[in-house]
């Protein structure tokens, strides 16, 4: 079975050591198959775009921002953490990537970062998994005391009134027995886009079929909350 493939990029200048961008891809959402959910703004419908359609709107998607809610439960337009710069139809997924402002959101890069390692873990057989939860538990409590003792790093965080995420706390939650409790797949991000001028088939389909579409951003939503649970997001070129 062959892969169809439709991609496009913004070519960046290789900076060695850029201390406000790190890489981040992703799946971004699916193509021909109907949401999961119905997103925010289709008034309670699930919706499908079309291969043609996304293809079609690739180029307007490069260049876009993504925003992230604290609470990592819907779209803030104003919170502005990375841009994407490559997109692509990769089967029935559109892939993306591009780079977040690592410098300014710290918090937001360390949460994709955990939930990378969870999904990844996840996917091992169960004694791999068992070692390396109990690695990237230590990993994580070397970082909370590093963080902990820097009083500068705290007074920042204090001033920008940065508190801990329900995914931190989520996080702390799972961990059993001094271990994360990968299993539950709690805690895993994904995306969701934003769009304009979108052309609906049928308005009064139970599922809306997007025609023709203009992409405006996306945003980095808990799995649970995107339209399409099956996206995701980690920290790679």
């Amino acid at each position: 079975m062959g892969i169809e493939m439709e991609s496009m990029a913004i070519e960046m200048p290789e900076v060695e050591g850029h201390p406000n961008r790190v890489g981040f891809r992703g799946v971004l959402t699916m193509v021909d198959v109907a949401s999961d959910r119905a997103p925010a703004g289709a008034r309670g419908h699930r919706v499908m775009l079309t291969r043609k359609a996304a293809e079609a709107a690739i180029p307007s998607l490069l260049g876009m921002a993504l925003d992230y809610a604290p609470s990592f439960d819907r779209h803030d337009m104003r919170r502005k953490v990375g841009v994407i710069t490559r997109a692509e139809v990769v089967g029935r997924a559109i892939e993306i990537g591009g780079f977040l402002y690592a410098r300014d959101f710290p918090e937001v890069v360390e949460e994709i970062a955990i939930s990378g390692q969870a999904s990844a873990i996840s996917h091992q057989p169960s004694a791999i998994r068992a070692r390396a939860g109990g690695a990237s538990n230590a990993a994580a409590m070397r970082r909370e005391s590093r963080v902990a003792g820097n009083p500068t790093h705290r007074k920042e965080r204090d001033e920008w009134g940065v508190q801990p995420s329900p995914i931190s706390r989520q996080r702390s939650a799972v961990r059993k027995g001094g271990r994360l409790d990968l299993a539950s797949g709690r805690g895993q991000l994904g995306m969701s886009y934003e769009i304009a001028e979108a052309q609906i088939e049928d308005a009064k389909a139970q599922v809306w079929v997007l025609n023709k579409v203009t992409f405006t951003g996306a945003a980095i939503l808990r799995r649970d909350k995107a339209a399409y649970q099956g996206t995701w997001i980690e920290l790679g070129p």
